[in-house]
């Protein structure tokens, strides 16, 4: 297969507001053992990648620096050592960076098929979601059958990803909105109850739903103004689990007595550092336990819009204003 020389890719040349980026030309990825080479059809558009725009997410020193964590296209080159692709498959992917461009060199353990019946842009709206939810929400916090959960920012691409997977797997949900409309959709997508967190206390609101006992695990990506009332929401024996600092990474004054007293468990991680034996690990168990609910429809990435690759910038305004109701995709060619 004939490859260009060179593509288009988005550069951040600085740090800053949405307008840094701009678009530049370079040469194509060159693979390292064990990568493939993915044309983009389509990306889709994350809060790190913002947050790596504004210089407070730092990629780690051996990713690829141009922004963008998730595509889907077709596999037009192979690293050493590839065995489980071939030329022509068709594969959405968790990239380590470098999505935002016309091709994107990622590992082969991160990659996986298209999920039956999905176009790129569907496909491209599922890895960074699907991968975070799965590895934080059922790896590390345990969700099982039967268990209560809530969820918050519910209608982001992370809180509709996990409230359908909490809900196919047997949970009782709730969810936090800032919005009637973004609760309307949580309710739409599965959960029990959705709280609109501009008007309502959710601890309160857990706790009355729940006859006082709490929920068995917390899904938190607002960190420091919210840690002390998740501990209040949580039963006994329940896990916080915190993905993000959207409001803030340091709490001051927080009473620690309800870990001890009701023996909770706090942990978090983010994905980027994570090894590639342990992203491949998380995809194995996507394809085996999720893939055949998005193929039945049981789950499905909401896509709030899809937007010319041309308008990554709108792209990232969208996403900072927080008025979408799930993904945002960029479509190439």
């Amino acid at each position: 297969m004939s490859l260009p020389a060179t593509m288009r890719y988005v550069d951040l040349p600085s740090f800053g507001e949405a307008e840094v980026m701009r678009f530049a030309t370079g040469p194509l990825p060159v693979l390292k053992p064990g990568e493939i080479l993915v044309r983009v059809e389509a990306a889709g558009v994350n809060r790190p990648d913002v947050a790596q725009r504004q210089g407070t997410y730092p990629p780690p020193k051996d990713a690829n620096p141009v922004l963008g964590l998730e595509v889907a296209g077709e596999v037009v080159a192979l690293g050493a050592g590839v065995e489980e692709f071939v030329l022509g498959d068709r594969v959405c992917a968790l990239a380590n960076g470098g999505g935002y461009a016309e091709y994107c060199a990622v590992p082969a353990g991160q990659a996986l098929p298209f999920p039956q019946g999905y176009d790129a842009v569907k496909a491209a709206a599922v890895p960074e979601t699907f991968f975070t939810v799965w590895a934080n929400l059922f790896q590390m916090a345990g969700l099982t059958e039967g268990e209560t959960v809530l969820i918050h920012g519910g209608t982001s691409g992370i809180g509709t990803t996990a409230i359908q997977l909490a809900k196919a797997f047997g949970a009782e949900v709730f969810a936090t909105a800032g919005s009637p409309e973004k609760c309307k959709a949580c309710v739409d997508l599965g959960a029990r109850r959705a709280i609109d967190y501009r008007t309502e206390d959710f601890a309160e609101v857990v706790k009355a739903e729940t006859d006082r006992r709490g929920v068995d695990i917390v899904l938190d990506m607002i960190g420091a103004a919210y840690f002390q009332k998740n501990l209040s929401a949580l039963a006994k024996d329940g896990c916080l689990s915190i993905i993000a600092f959207l409001g803030g990474s340091v709490a001051d004054k927080v009473d620690l007595t309800p870990i001890m007293v009701k023996r909770l468990t706090v942990t978090g991680s983010t994905m980027r550092p994570r090894t590639a034996d342990e992203k491949r690990g998380i995809r194995d168990e996507l394809v085996s336990e999720v893939w055949p609910l998005l193929a039945a429809g049981t789950v499905a990435p909401v896509i709030h819009t899809v937007l010319p690759f041309d308008d990554v910038v709108e792209a990232h305004r969208l996403m900072e204003s927080s008025k979408h109701i799930g993904k945002i995709v960029l479509k190439l060619g």
